[in-house]
């Protein structure tokens, strides 16, 4: 075993080849009905939702984290239907972590678009420095419980089982090596050069995370890739996407709500977000689990 109870890499992983507490049986028995959360989350997003898009003033700073927390709640139920568990219900305290968690991880997001400017907040500047900073961290909570959530549920339908075995990516010295060089390389590139290097935000931490966290012995991607299993991959590249079509509907109404600046892609919107934008959301997921891996040390290891 290697540090904090990983499987050591010649050893394949349990779950190669099958799911991890998700078997197909279960999912064809088990009954889809919502557990008590998901009826607390479809109530939140009935009303706020509606709320969101009508009241008057700066409603969306106010609304935003329960909007989300019935989106998380609801994904959480529909999990635990077709699965028999969740991360609300196999840990009350790991599923409010995660909360406590996602705050920091997109504040660096923040500081990092500081330098790249590919966002900004309209609206936002009504609010006193506290009272934008508070709201903010409480809104940016939200970001890993929904990707983490919505990955859970996409990892739950059979048509994953087609990336069970896929090319196999061992984990050498070089290839570790490598991957860190080319993850500083582009943040580095990013900050000298923001208006042509900007995407490379959404992929260098995890490039970097990657063979830190494998040193460190925590959990990172290549314990799956390495026997083939690209499931873990594909499930949080969905779950990202459809959380990120959720975040650019609801912000389009919103107020205040963002808008983008993004030099070279600035056409075909869906909501205020440019096509190609919603690329990023699939590296940002892979960014979002390596973060919570090296900031988080026994955090808890996702069903996907």
């Amino acid at each position: 075993m290697e540090a904090g109870g990983l499987p050591a890499a010649e050893n394949p992983p349990p779950y190669v080849g099958g799911y991890t507490a998700i078997s197909g049986s279960a999912i064809a028995g088990r009954p889809l009905g919502l557990a008590p959360q998901g009826w607390l989350g479809l109530l939140l997003i009935a009303i706020c939702w509606p709320l969101n898009w009508t009241l008057p003033g700066m409603r969306t700073a106010y609304l935003f984290f329960p909007l989300w927390l019935g989106y998380i709640l609801v994904v959480d139920a529909l999990v635990q239907a077709r699965t028999g568990s969740s991360l609300w219900t196999r840990g009350r305290r790991d599923f409010f972590w995660l909360f406590v968690v996602s705050s920091p991880v997109w504040w660096l997001f923040e500081m990092i678009n500081s330098q790249t400017a590919n966002w900004e907040y309209q609206g936002s500047d009504v609010f006193s420095q506290l009272q934008y900073y508070l709201l903010c961290t409480l809104s940016f909570s939200t970001v890993m419980p929904a990707v983490f959530e919505t990955a859970e549920l996409a990892r739950s339908f059979r048509w994953l089982l087609r990336f069970a075995s896929g090319p196999c990516l061992r984990p050498t010295p070089a290839l570790s090596i490598g991957l860190f060089l080319t993850g500083l390389t582009m943040l580095g590139s990013t900050f000298l050069w923001p208006k042509y290097c900007y995407p490379f935000v959404w992929i260098s931490a995890a490039l970097i995370l990657e063979p830190v966290n494998r040193w460190l012995g925590r959990h990172h991607f290549l314990q799956k890739i390495q026997y083939g299993d690209w499931r873990p991959v594909v499930s949080l590249s969905v779950g990202a996407l459809i959380c990120g079509f959720f975040w650019e509907m609801w912000n389009y109404y919103s107020n205040p709500k963002w808008i983008y600046h993004t030099p070279g892609a600035q056409f075909w919107y869906i909501f205020e977000m440019p096509l190609l934008g919603y690329g990023g959301y699939i590296p940002f997921a892979l960014e979002l689990y390596s973060l919570k891996n090296f900031l988080w040390r026994r955090a808890p290891e996702l069903n996907i």
